[in-house]
Order: structure tokens, then C-alpha cells, then sequence
């Protein structure tokens, strides 16, 4: 094919992940000439190695354990012969599901009439990138007023435990030939137990080492006990307050030293390595921009610029929280103030999710995040035990917790763990964003029967008249 000419453009944004490409397809719409620079696929780690296929994952493993759960006798009279599962066909449906979103992103940019180029970039300087296109000889320059940077984050590799051989990262635990027999899971964060709690339903041996004394140790430990009566009910093994030091000689075995400088060797023929995520900063000449930094992330203002005009970063790439719908947040943003819109960064909160079963929701502040602040808050709490949807959804662990201000019942953090549970933070975000008081949610008339009505009944919990518990 021949070489492309050089190309200008007003917004050039590298990266073609949720951050990224919501940026482009938000800049074209408003009439922005934009080129976007991806050099693995669309959709970046999220739909393709992340957020989306571990989904499917998880569904497809909590489909397996019922159907193994049915065959045991289930309560609900539903009897099945002693179910199998095609690993193959599972990660066939995955990459299926996979492929459809990022073909949709690729037709959403095309419709934006945003121009994408597929390849290995470098930084020149910040108006210019230089591009190895996957489908030309010759490197393309492109000669740009702003440059978005979106390049996202990397899993984290520990010093004792390189990834390769039976060491792999979330990216390979998600496309797996063959289930281990043993899995060794190093983090108890939201990756090592979404993965691990999957890998575990889906028959695997499931050992987890976490350096802290709390799995989920971001989040406070009356949210993670259900969690954690799951991982026991499952007998995922947990070997809390230790750390890794590496493989045992022969590559069969995790060497883990306890908190009282004990050893031992703990087997496994596979080891996850989920020690979190960094921002993606090398390989593609960022430290030529010699850009302030905040640690290992870019430093950004409340407008996502760096400390170079013209030159802006988002996502994963400015920190935590890494999470894909704060990076389309601002890539939305981004793009609207490239078009000359007046806009800020000034979210009142931005929930998070993990996918664990049951799952777990946060959004805004927890009881003790609000003491912290100095803020006199209220709280209370409604146990799912207390509601008829989730009797019928066999799954009554759990609760909905909301805090709010005691002066003017504000509400300023909502948390919740249970069965379906990440379907309630769109009501938390909004009720949060949009001002709301205790009165305000505890005089909405919700639906029954729904999980929802949880979210109603602590609102009217912590005005002191619950009615259903």
C-alpha cells in the first residue's frame, strides 16, 4: 500500500479506548476535525481484555454453578442431569460479544466522520505524532493544534513474579485454553476476586494472597462481609496479611511469607497476578513533553490539561479512579471544550462497581469517609433479608446504606452489596448528583417488587420510619 501524506488536524487523540474514543466520536459530532491514533484495537482494555468480557465471564460461571446447584436438588424444583462445561464455546460467546461492541465503536467514529488510524505512535512534540501505520511502509506524521492523550493503564508486575510461563495477568485469566487445576489469585481487589470467585464456579482450585488483613481493602468491612461469606461458601481459600515472594524453584508453587516472617509454598499450576493497575506512560516518547507529574500519573487541571497548552490527558492514564466511565466522562468534556464550550470537571460523585458476587456498589461517602471530612452525618441501612424481590432472587444477603447530612438531610453517599446490586448505581449517581434530600428519595414512589425498594426504604430508614424492617 502506498504511504500516507502527512496529515493535520485540530484534535489528534491517541488512544482508542472509552476515554479516547467517546472524545473523538463527542469532537466530530461538534464539528471538530479529528484523527484518533489506536495501536492494539478499539475499546481499548475495557472492551476487550477488561470490564466487558470479564462480564461475560462471570455470567457464564454463575450460569455453570446453578446449573450445578440444580443438579444437587434445587428448592425451586428445577432438576438437571450433571451439567458440563465447553470452556471453548465459553470464550467463543465472550470474544463474540466482544467483537460486536468494538465493531460498533469502530462505526460510531466512522459516522462521527472522525478518521482513524490503526498503528504504533510516537510523540514528536506536543502538536506532532508520528505513526507506524499497520497498513503503510512509511511512518505518517500528523501535525495537530490539540493532542488528547488516552493511553489508559497497564496491570501492575510484581518484582518476584514476571508475567510469562504460569504467571498471567487478567488479559490471559479471560481467553483461557483450559481451566487450572489449582489458580493461585495474588490481590484481593476487585480484579484478583471478580476473576477469582469466577475461575472458582467454574471448578478450579482457588487459593487468594492478599497483603492486607481485608479482601476488598478498599472498601469497609460491613460492605465486604457478604463477600466474604461467598468466597467461604465456595472454599476459595484466603491467606490474608501475606505477601509473595516468587515462584518455588521447580515453577509448581507460589513461595508466600506470612505476616510472622514464616514461609511456605503454596501449589499452583497457574498464578493471577491482580496487584492493581499504572498508568500507561512508556514506549510512546511521553517523557519528550516533560509534562508535570503526579507520581506515576499526568498531573491535570479541572479541565484535563496538562501542564503543556494545548496538550490534555484523561482516563487511566491521570490516575485513579481508574475506571472507564470517569475516562468518557472527561473525554466528553475534553471535546466540548476543544470546540470552545465552557465546561469543568465537577462530578459529586462517580460510582464504582465491583462485579463479585454478591456485587458491591459505592458511590459518594461511607459513614466513616464523612467523619473523616468533618461532616455530621446520619446513616442507615436496609437489609435485602426484609425484601420480597430478593427472597424470590434466592439472595437475601445484603444491604443499602445511605448517609446523608444531619443539618439538611443532603444525601452524600450511597453503598450497597447483593445480588444485582450494580443496577442500583444509576439511582445512587443521580439522587447524588442531582441534589437530593432524604425526604426527596423516601417521597418517590418505587416499584415493587424491586431491589430498589431497599434504596427507598433507607432513605425513610434514616428519617427514623421505616416501614418494612
Amino acid at each position: 500500500m502506498h504511504a500516507m501524506k502527512d496529515l493535520t488536524t485540530t484534535l489528534l487523540v491517541l488512544g482508542g479506548g472509552p476515554g479516547g474514543y467517546v472524545a473523538a466520536i463527542r469532537a466530530g459530532q461538534l464539528g471538530v476535525p479529528t484523527i484518533l491514533v489506536e495501536g492494539v484495537a478499539l475499546g481499548g482494555t475495557c472492551l476487550n481484555i477488561g470490564c466487558i468480557p470479564s462480564k461475560a465471564f462471570i455470567h457464564a460461571a454463575q450460569a455453570y454453578e446453578e446449573a450445578r446447584h440444580q443438579a444437587n436438588g434445587s428448592p425451586l424444583g428445577v432438576r438437571v442431569q450433571s451439567p458440563t462445561l465447553d470452556l471453548a464455546q465459553t470464550v467463543r460467546w465472550k470474544d463474540g460479544i466482544v467483537e460486536r461492541l468494538t465493531t460498533g465503536v469502530g462505526a460510531l467514529l466512522k459516522k462521527a466522520g472522525v478518521r482513524v488510524i490503526r498503528g504504533h505512535a510516537r510523540i514528536v512534540d506536543g502538536k506532532t505524532l508520528e505513526v507506524h501505520a499497520s497498513d503503510a511502509s512509511d511512518p505518517v506524521r500528523i501535525r495537530c493544534e490539540h493532542l488528547l492523550l488516552a493511553t489508559g493503564s497497564v496491570p501492575v508486575e510484581l518484582p518476584g513474579l514476571p508475567f510469562g510461563g504460569p504467571v498471567i495477568s487478567s488479559t490471559q485469566a479471560l481467553s483461557p485454553a483450559a481451566l487450572p487445576r489449582r489458580l493461585v489469585v495474588v490481590g484481593a481487589g476487585y480484579i484478583g476476586l471478580e476473576l477469582g470467585i469466577a475461575y472458582r464456579k467454574m471448578g478450579a482450585e482457588v487459593a487468594v494472597v492478599e497483603a492486607t488483613e481485608h479482601v476488598l481493602p478498599a472498601y469497609d468491612a460491613e460492605l465486604t462481609r457478604p463477600v466474604l461469606a461467598t468466597l467461604k461458601r465456595l472454599g476459595v481459600v484466603l491467606h490474608l496479611g501475606c505477601s509473595v515472594q516468587g515462584l518455588s524453584a521447580d515453577g509448581k508453587a507460589v513461595r508466600v511469607r506470612t505476616a510472622t516472617a514464616d514461609e511456605f509454598p503454596l501449589p499452583a499450576d497457574q498464578v493471577l497476578v491482580a496487584a492493581g493497575r499504572r498508568p500507561r506512560t512508556e514506549g510512546f516518547g511521553l517523557e519528550g513533553l516533560q509534562l508535570d507529574m503526579a507520581g506515576r500519573s499526568v498531573k491535570i487541571d479541572d479541565q484535563c490539561r496538562t501542564s503543556m497548552r494545548n496538550v490534555w490527558a484523561i482516563g487511566d492514564l491521570t490516575g485513579e479512579p481508574m475506571l472507564a466511565h470517569r475516562a468518557m466522562a472527561q473525554g466528553e468534556m475534553v471535546a466540548e471544550l476543544v470546540a470552545g464550550n465552557q465546561r469543568r470537571w465537577a462530578p459529586a460523585a462517580i460510582p464504582a462497581v465491583c462485579f463479585t458476587d454478591p456485587e458491591v456498589v459505592v458511590v459518594g461517602l461511607n459513614p466513616t469517609d464523612a467523619q473523616t471530612a468533618g461532616i455530621d452525618a446520619v446513616h442507615a441501612v436496609f437489609p435485602f433479608a426484609a425484601n420480597g424481590r430478593s427472597m424470590t432472587l434466592e439472595s437475601t444477603d445484603g444491604f443499602v446504606r445511605v448517609v446523608a447530612r444531619r443539618d439538611n438531610h443532603l444525601v452524600i453517599g450511597w453503598q450497597a452489596v447483593g445480588r444485582g446490586v450494580s443496577e442500583l448505581s444509576a439511582a445512587f449517581g443521580q439522587s447524588i448528583e442531582m441534589g437530593a434530600r432524604l425526604e426527596d428519595v423516601a417521597g418517590t414512589i418505587h416499584a415493587h417488587p424491586t431491589l430498589g425498594e431497599a434504596v427507598q426504604e433507607a432513605a425513610l430508614r434514616a428519617l427514623g420510619h421505616a416501614l418494612h424492617v
